[in-house]
């Protein structure tokens, strides 16, 4: 037997147990398929991994019921201080500086740890009666109908809805099974991802320095605890990699710097090889893609997770607002405007991604020159440098409503 949900969602990262949670809030039945059973999912060990949410995005959080599960966790980021400069030389006097104090509306973000977040996730879907999961299930066909979508698991049942939303990531099956192609290219880096601990607090600050290799972010987390995101060429990052933890940090501390004391290691280290990876199209018929599946960014801006709940909020809002007109909720005019509304604004984040990474990852003097007088000139405009907050807080463009802190 078949069963019949309004929609199915493949992958039970981050963005699809969110998007589950947005749709129910507007109605929508839901299945979640994940390939993990659900014990590994909700590991509450500490991993090193952490995300930085913009204020928009914990709008969002707060509508579908998972912010208040997870704000006594989250560090708020007050300040972000933005430099160039060369491992081991500290950073260029010419910086820029975005205070909190430039919103009306509080922290820019905030800084959330992967266990917290993946928890609360779980249990809002857990007390969400419109959404089912279907654990350790791997979907190995899916077929289109005129008035729905079908797909196959590989215990062989078979789960069918109007629509088919891929959040599997970069590799997509979902995009994949659809004829949905991608178009992207290797930065030529790896990034390198851990968590320390440091002697001195960090007051909420965070700090980007941008190295000829790449750059280096350092995220604050509750407590004298950092996030840090560093990115290198291939080869040195897989040499750095595969060095005991006390190699490493002696790799680390030169271009981490000494303003917050002695670091240690917390949690696992990992290593990422950085892509640009944009899908040609955000649809196929009864498919949508959203976060990583949809689009894979340089995470240079920390915008990878933001961004993918941008399409999540702007397509639970396209999809409500439809049902309630009685369209058919996968029909190629409702999908469009999904796709209007997000593929721009991806694509222009992902090219200005791309150009910064490319005009920072250098030691060309000229550029270096140009850079840290572009940086001192926009921290001296005080209307500049709002401008850049509100982007950094998520609050700029056209905002669907549950970014904006409002019920579908």
């Amino acid at each position: 037997m078949t069963e019949m949900r309004d929609i199915l969602i493949v992958g039970g990262g981050l963005n699809g147990p969110t998007l589950a949670l947005a749709l129910a809030k507007g109605g929508h039945s839901v299945t979640l398929i994940d390939a993990l059973p659900a014990v590994t999912r909700q590991d509450a060990g500490f991993d090193g991994r952490s995300y930085a949410l913009a204020l928009a995005s914990t709008r969002l959080l707060e509508q579908v019921g998972v912010w208040a599960r997870i704000a006594d966790q989250a560090q708020p980021m007050h300040e972000i201080k933005v430099s160039d400069g060369v491992a081991g030389r500290g950073p260029s006097p010419l910086f820029l500086h975005f205070e909190d104090s430039d919103l009306e509306d509080g922290p820019m973000g905030y800084m959330v740890e992967d266990r917290y977040l993946r928890r609360a996730l779980l249990d809002a879907m857990e007390a969400e009666a419109a959404i089912t999961q279907s654990n350790d299930r791997t979907v190995v066909a899916q077929e289109v109908s005129a008035d729905a979508v079908t797909v196959t698991l590989d215990d062989g049942s078979r789960l069918s809805g109007a629509l088919l939303v891929g959040a599997d990531g970069r590799q997509s099956g979902t995009a994949a099974r659809a004829g949905i192609k991608r178009t992207g290219w290797d930065y030529g880096q790896t990034a390198l991802v851990c968590a320390i601990a440091h002697e001195e607090p960090h007051h909420g600050i965070a700090h980007q320095f941008f190295m000829p290799p790449g750059p280096l972010a350092i995220l604050p987390l509750p407590g004298n605890r950092s996030s840090i995101v560093w990115s290198e060429t291939h080869a040195e990052a897989a040499r750095i990699q595969a060095l005991p933890d006390e190699d490493y940090l002696t790799v680390l501390r030169p271009r981490f710097g000494s303003f917050l004391g002695e670091i240690r290691l917390e949690g696992k280290r990992f290593s990422y090889p950085l892509k640009l990876s944009l899908a040609n199209s955000f649809y196929a018929p009864r498919v949508a893609l959203v976060g990583d599946a949809a689009h894979g960014l340089h995470p240079i801006a920390g915008q990878g997770l933001n961004a993918g709940l941008r399409d999540i909020a702007s397509l639970a809002e396209v999809l409500t607002d439809a049902a309630r007109r009685g369209e058919d909720i996968a029909s190629p005019l409702v999908l469009e405007r999904y796709q209007q509304w997000r593929r721009f604004d991806t694509t222009s984040l992902a090219l200005a991604t791309d150009v910064f990474n490319k005009l920072f990852s250098n030691d060309n003097p000229l550029l270096r020159a140009a850079r840290d007088i572009g940086l001192g000139l926009t921290n001296a405009l005080p209307g500049l440098r709002r401008g850049f907050v509100r982007e950094a807080a998520g609050l700029s463009g056209d905002l669907p409503r549950l970014l904006r802190g409002r019920p579908l």
